[in-house]
């Protein structure tokens, strides 16, 4: 396994962070019950009126899983299912106390600063998320995939994506990524953009106000060194019949440092779901013109 050397990097209190007397909500820890039953996912996320057929799960026993208390830990929504490269119970926070330990100042990535999310599941990737990186080859691939029958119409879901990649490995070859591929195509885009969703592309200086840093305690109780706002992934124009949604998460370049995306409790649906304020983003594809989109990457 290759070695990574990590920028040490210091940040100051809680207290030295929001302000001296400054009053600020107390966070409390997303609950995350591990599952790789596909049955249980699909159905935590699917809004009326879908019906599925032809689930499939691909990944490791401990890398997905439901979760609840997400408003309450910063999230942006409060139920749904996290698919994760790593361990989705490593998702829970506070950020630095995971249960993977990790030693300050080693310079590896296996032993990154303080407590971080960082599993490798020894699995390969996805070719389907290869295609959206120039140059990286994915590894610990988690794929969540169903078949679904539509009248014709809209599709729509919400989501958000953090990763323990952030802040250390912007702009890196370890970009890891995912992608929500409707018959093939990438869904999943950074609002207004036809760019995919990667740790390259929104971070704490590309497309930042898409982004939010977890550094502080008192507001968000998740593990992960960042994650974005809430996004809506949305599909206008579907035809009459049947549709392939596949849900695919993985490492890039390497297999450690977990990243997780989580998915609102039944926001796939054929109505636009409700997105909550002010951590929002909407990524459209109307689908009379798909194009393949290249990810550009950013080295050090």
């Amino acid at each position: 396994m290759r070695a990574r050397v990590i920028p040490s990097l210091f940040v100051a209190g809680a207290a030295s962070f929001l302000g001296a007397g400054a009053i600020a909500p107390s966070a409390q820890a997303i609950s995350i019950t591990p599952t790789d039953d596909p049955n249980a996912l699909i159905n935590e996320i699917l809004g009326p009126g879908i019906s599925v057929t032809n689930i499939t799960y691909t990944g490791a026993s401990g890398a997905s899983g439901l979760f609840t208390g997400g408003n309450s830990s910063g999230l942006g929504f409060d139920t749904g299912i996290i698919l994760t490269n790593g361990l989705a119970a490593d998702a829970v926070g506070p950020n630095g106390n995971g249960s993977t330990p990790e030693v300050a100042g080693s310079g590896n990535s296996s032993d990154e600063v303080a407590s971080g999310a960082s599993t490798d599941n020894g699995l390969a990737g996805d070719p389907d998320l290869d295609t959206l990186l120039p140059v990286a080859v994915t590894e610990d691939a988690t794929v969540l995939q169903f078949d679904f029958e539509s009248e014709g119409g809209d599709l729509f879901f919400n989501y958000v994506f953090g990763s323990e990649e952030y802040i250390d490995f912007e702009g890196s070859e370890f970009n890891d990524v995912f992608g929500f591929f409707l018959d093939g195509v990438n869904i999943a885009l950074i609002p207004g953009t036809s760019t995919p969703v990667a740790i390259n592309n929104v971070n704490s200086t590309t497309n930042s106000g898409q982004f939010n840093q977890n550094i502080n305690p008192a507001t968000v109780d998740l593990e992960y060194d960042g994650f974005t706002n809430t996004f809506t992934a949305q599909a206008l124009g579907l035809s009459a019949g049947t549709h392939t949604l596949k849900l695919a998460i993985a490492d890039a370049s390497d297999s450690i440092l977990d990243s997780g995306v989580f998915i609102e409790t039944r926001s796939v649906t054929d109505d636009p779901p409700d997105v909550p304020e002010p951590a929002t983003g909407l990524g459209l594809l109307t689908l009379g013109g798909l194009a393949a989109v290249a990810l550009k990457r950013q080295t050090v």
